[in-house]
């Protein structure tokens, strides 16, 4: 399915089929670093080379710093994600929105339950151009439908295999 300009609003229609139905796939390599050491390296590109970036553990981590994470990756996908969200909810609700401004602060952590590792997120969302109940509603709506929303809400299907 190929979505054009001016039919984004229709990805909002409910879809009813029984299995998943991609719309956007891709793949990003990581490779490289030190495996001697109990932090990860290395170098991250996508499969369509639009992604390269160098990463590294943060120095609160035990890492050297000086490049990017997957903390960092992670906050910046979910606050795209949920600007996207907002942008097309908007969109469809016909609010003008003169300004989205987004941040997300992701923590890296320790698990209580199980004594391992959680990452934790908090977004924050300012529209200082809106009506507060405008604004509340966008919000809702946007995090009802944004996938790293539901995926920090509901979990998501993963799998890891060796290959």
């Amino acid at each position: 399915m190929m979505v054009r300009a001016g039919q984004v609003t229709a990805l909002l229609v409910p879809y009813e089929g029984a299995e998943v139905l991609p719309i956007y796939t891709t793949t990003v390599a990581v490779s490289g670093g030190d495996a001697r050491r109990t932090h990860s390296a290395g170098r991250a590109v996508s499969d369509d080379g639009s992604l390269d970036l160098v990463l590294t553990q943060p120095r609160e981590l035990g890492g050297d710093g000086g490049g990017t994470n997957a903390q960092q990756l992670f906050a910046a996908g979910f606050a795209s994600c949920f600007h996207g969200a907002m942008s097309m909810v908007a969109a469809s609700m016909r609010v003008p929105v003169p300004h989205i401004d987004i941040a997300v602060t992701v923590s890296f952590g320790r698990d209580p339950v199980d004594g391992l590792f959680l990452l934790t997120a908090d977004l924050e969302v300012s529209l200082p151009a809106m009506d507060a109940l405008d604004a509340a509603r966008l919000v809702a709506e946007s995090e009802r439908i944004c996938p790293y929303a539901k995926l920090a809400r509901n979990g998501m299907r993963a799998s890891v295999r060796l290959v």
